[in-house]
């Protein structure tokens, strides 16, 4: 008998692939960031050029919430992530209020991913690949996070019903790639004034 992909049985699998590669980049930055404190001239493997450059992210001032950097705030959350996907493939029943804290989870890190990102465009004016990575990875778990919830009344909500969340969901992936393509292009084009000359 074929087996019919849904979103039930293939969201344990984004929780533990989307944990995986955000421990591994939080993994890596938080590396990266006990190397500088070590040693401030320290280059980072993806320091590639003005723009991308994982050290003048790490370094820039204030990155940090109570002393501590973000990279190992993302260890804690993307490892809780990745065990809460292996729970579930290994048959763990959660209840309603571990998936309402997940989604809380997910949206506040969707928040401070985001405030990132442009906190790197517009006041350090660099880049670095593996906190890109990681606003890959909490797009992805925010998105089908939400879907999974609404779809099974963690998130009660009378849209479910509707037929423009019923659009929503039969193009779920493509607005996902449709908004990774959009803010592909914002970067790009904020960026413009280095890229441009160097096509």
């Amino acid at each position: 008998m074929k087996l019919k992909l849904t979103l039930f049985n293939v969201y344990p699998w984004l929780l533990i692939i989307g944990g995986a590669i955000g421990l591994t980049a939080s993994l890596i930055l938080s590396h990266d960031t006990l190397a500088i404190a070590q040693n401030p001239n320290y280059i980072p493997s993806c320091n590639l050029n003005p723009i991308i450059s994982c050290g003048d992210v790490i370094t820039f001032k204030g990155d940090s919430i109570f002393g501590l950097p973000y990279p190992f705030y993302g260890i804690a959350a993307f490892g809780a992530v990745l065990a809460a996907g292996v729970g579930m493939i290994a048959g763990a029943k959660y209840k309603r209020w571990f998936f309402a804290t997940l989604q809380t989870f997910v949206s506040v890190g969707i928040i401070s991913a985001y405030y990132l990102l442009f906190k790197s465009m517009f006041e350090i004016h660099a880049l670095c690949p593996f906190c890109l990575t990681v606003d890959v990875v909490t797009t992805t778990l925010f998105w089908y996070s939400t879907l999974y919830n609404i779809d099974n009344g963690i998130i009660l909500t009378k849209f479910k019903s509707t037929r423009t969340y019923r659009w929503i969901r039969k193009h779920h992936l493509d607005i996902l790639l449709f908004w990774f393509v959009l803010m592909i292009a914002f970067i790009l084009h904020h960026f413009w004034y280095y890229y441009g000359k160097h096509l």
